[in-house]
């Protein structure tokens, strides 16, 4: 999502992240009016077995370009998956997932799409993007998800409340986003988030400077509590430059919280919690 308008620039970034360790790729069809598959497509293709390559469903966009509307019908899932396994160059996408989802859309016909899509082969397994825990709940019961990827940092803790441990025990693998809370955790100024005002938020990064060192970076250590809660497979981290990704894939060879460090953090700030789709 994070990828600019420069295919050579966006190629090196991610052969750069291959040659780091890093092999799983999240894009959407949704991005840049389907050019962010087309440009993560180019510069994968020489590399697709090495890598796990996601993307999404969901978004239809309007002709005219002006916006998007929600559309999880089976035909338009079964039609989707053709132009984005041309955009991006491969026969098969190894995760297939909704783009949100509500507790209104036709549930049964959308996995029954997905469960097509499996049969056939052009996609490997499927997953839902949503925050919603009413959702998420119907397909645990319903379909056969292999994940579901959610916002979580620091300064939105609302999945740690029931979703994290509630798909920890179905053994469905948890893609975090969102780890840096929009940057807000590392550099940018304090503003409300998610329910917390400024004030909060600004005490929430004090104390992640206040562990952060020469042995991990505030990145890090905002990554770092993402990555401690067991329900969580993998932190999807945004990435714009050479710098940025080699700090984020640094993360793994940085220090883990310790007990004391997780009191500091979750101390100060509360957690919050989903105010609808309960």
């Amino acid at each position: 999502m994070s990828l600019q308008n420069n295919q050579q620039q966006n190629t090196n970034l991610i052969h750069h992240a291959i040659s780091l360790g890093i092999n799983f790729f999240d894009t959407a069809d949704l991005y840049d009016k389907g050019m962010n598959e087309t440009s993560v497509g180019q510069a994968i293709k020489q590399k697709r077995n090495n890598i796990i390559l996601a993307t999404k469903v969901g978004n239809q966009w309007r002709p005219d370009g002006s916006t998007w509307d929600w559309n999880p019908r089976k035909e338009y899932i079964l039609n989707a998956i053709d132009k984005s396994l041309q955009r991006l160059q491969t026969d098969h996408i190894d995760l297939y997932q909704l783009h949100g989802g509500t507790i209104d859309d036709p549930i049964d016909e959308t996995i029954e799409a997905f469960e097509i899509l499996k049969q056939s082969g052009k996609i490997r397994y499927y997953g839902i993007s949503s925050i919603r825990p009413n959702v998420i709940r119907e397909y645990i019961k319903r379909s056969h998800i292999t994940s579901v990827m959610m916002q979580y940092s620091l300064l939105d803790r609302r999945p740690e409340e029931t979703c994290l441990d509630l798909l920890q025990q179905h053994n469905i693998g948890v893609l975090s986003r969102g780890a840096l809370a929009q940057g807000l955790l590392v550099n940018k100024p304090a503003k409300d988030y998610t329910g917390h005002n400024a004030s909060a938020v600004h005490q929430a990064v004090n104390a992640v400077q206040s562990i952060s060192n020469q042995h991990r970076t505030a990145a890090q250590t905002a990554i770092r509590y993402v990555l401690h809660h067991p329900a969580i497979t993998s932190a999807i981290v945004g990435i714009r430059t050479i710098e940025q990704l080699e700090e984020a894939a640094a993360t793994s060879d940085s220090p883990q919280l310790n007990k004391e460090d997780l009191q500091t953090l979750r101390t100060a700030i509360a957690p919050s919690k989903y105010e609808q789709h309960r």
